[in-house]
């Protein structure tokens, strides 16, 4: 690499507060300063478009036949599965809770993006779902499609909460909302997928059932693409294929600006000690609850709005084809959201602001009796609660200094925000029909609840970077120089500031 590519310098501006002193254990300055280095734009430009080229859409893809293949469980109870079977709403209630128990049971998978290459860890997982998956169109009764869920749950937890975690070996702190916003904005364009599916679906007459057909449709792209991962997916910035030996060291290079050290990044390393250190901190559990708030109504919309549309009056396949466009805005939102959130640093006010129109949605699928204006709330619940959820997972993992703190954060944030969906699944019983009263007050009431949190923590982070500010002063003052360090993390590094 030539000297034009890297070169030492002051602390870029797109780069304020994230240079920093390097400090050993003890939080001293080391006795050797590690010289920071800056780099060419253009040349990081051109890592950071090929790494959106090849990363993104990958785990993108695979997170949109994963939430295709949890959530078309609605749609093949439209199309008649439980008459089919020979089941009724409680074994259906079942049906949707238990795939979130394993979900949250095998919620510390995440750190196995850390432990095991990212290549044969995402291979392993996206087979065995798309099997479980593809094999619930062969289930004789509801005990095996019980089976089949759990299958497909266990190997979806060790994919989809992780890729945040994945992303920040990856990208900056603040390039990590907006691809977490694709990637997250893949569960509406599945759901608007699998309404425009299923509504060409279940409008046929095959010569199998509809729900059987469906699940066979949206299960083996699943089992295809288990070997795209395998042969695609990075397992790091420094090693991956598609960049050159120039673009590697570049790599290392973010990687060093981002972390404060060499190989922090490396795959079969954890350091318990900053796990614990996060699991101590405040902020690492506020997070979670914003999620499991969330979740209440993520997980809820998908597999019952087809069934709430229905008991609007439209027809089955009219509902199907109905619950495409709120699904599409929704999309839309939650990329334009965490684009903003990046350029703004100002994620909380954002969330809350998704939350409390996400909540007036609900509110007014509870209340008004309209035909037009209850459909105008299924906008605004999920254009409120899918991007509200797309900007807390990267504002989880913006404010943990290390990759070990925030493999923590990602675990301890699904964990507890996971069991949200154990409730949300419970409180659309069908005596419920038509207005589902109870449910739609519960999520309205979760969403402005995480406005609250939201604005609570933004509280809390502008406090903190208070008190940061106040230490690099002192800092200062003892004659240490920002340009001359790598950046750190809240407890040991010059100029950290939380992202609000």
């Amino acid at each position: 690499m030539t000297a034009e590519d890297i070169t030492t310098a002051a602390e870029p501006p797109s780069e304020k507060h994230e240079m920093a002193d390097q400090f050993d254990q003890a939080g001293r300055k080391s006795d050797e300063i590690q010289a920071v280095t800056t780099i060419e734009p253009a040349l990081e430009k051109r890592v950071v478009r090929k790494m959106d080229m090849r990363l993104i859409p990958l785990v993108t893809a695979l997170y949109l036949v994963a939430f295709l293949d949890r959530s078309n469980i609605g749609n093949a109870e439209t199309a008649g599965m439980s008459v089919d079977l020979g089941f009724d709403d409680a074994h259906y209630q079942w049906l949707l809770t238990i795939f979130y128990i394993p979900y949250i049971v095998f919620e510390w998978l995440a750190l196995m993006w850390k432990l095991v290459p990212p290549h044969i860890w995402a291979f392993a997982c996206v087979l065995v779902w798309g099997l479980a998956s593809t094999l619930q169109a062969t289930a004789i009764n509801w005990q095996g499609l019980m089976v089949c869920r759990f299958f497909l749950a266990a190997a979806e937890a060790g994919y989809g909460p992780g890729i945040p975690y994945l992303l920040s070996f990856f990208y900056k702190r603040h390039e990590l909302g907006l691809r977490c916003g694709i990637f997250v904005s893949a569960a509406p364009l599945a759901s608007t997928f699998a309404g425009a599916l299923a509504y060409g679906i279940t409008s046929g007459h095959p010569s199998i059932a509809n729900w059987r057909l469906l699940f066979l449709v949206e299960g083996i792209p699943s089992v295809l693409l288990a070997f795209a991962a395998f042969f695609f997916m990075p397992d790091s910035p420094d090693t991956a294929r598609f960049l050159d030996e120039k673009e590697k060291q570049v790599a290392r290079v973010r990687a060093i600006q981002q972390t404060g050290s060499e190989g922090s990044a490396r795959v079969g390393h954890v350091n318990f000690k900053e796990v614990f250190a996060a699991l101590a901190d405040v902020k690492t559990w506020i997070t979670p609850l914003m999620y499991f708030s969330c979740n209440v109504s993520y997980s809820s919309l998908p597999v019952f709005l087809p069934t709430i549309l229905q008991s609007m009056g439209f027809t089955a396949i009219n509902a199907q084809g109905l619950s495409a466009p709120p699904y599409f805005l929704a999309f839309l939102i939650c990329i334009l959201t965490t684009w903003l959130a990046d350029k703004t640093r100002q994620r909380g006010f954002m969330i809350a602001g998704l939350s409390v129109m996400g909540g007036i949605g609900y509110i007014l699928l509870a209340t008004v009796k309209s035909v037009g204006v209850r459909y105008f709330g299924v906008f605004l619940a999920a254009a409120g609660v899918f991007p509200a959820t797309a900007n807390v997972l990267p504002w989880t993992i913006n404010n943990q200094g290390s990759d070990s703190k925030r493999g923590s954060g990602i675990a301890l944030l699904n964990i507890i925000g996971q069991c949200g969906p154990l409730l949300g699944t419970r409180m659309f019983p069908a005596a419920d029909k038509p207005y589902y009263v109870t449910g739609m007050s519960v999520c309205a009431a979760f969403m402005f609840f995480n406005a609250l949190l939201a604005l609570g923590l933004r509280c809390l982070l502008a406090w903190e970077n208070r008190k940061f500010e106040k230490k690099d002063a002192a800092e200062r003052e003892e004659g240490f120089d920002p340009r001359k360090g790598a950046i750190g993390n809240e407890n040991e590094g010059y100029g950290f500031r939380n992202i609000l």
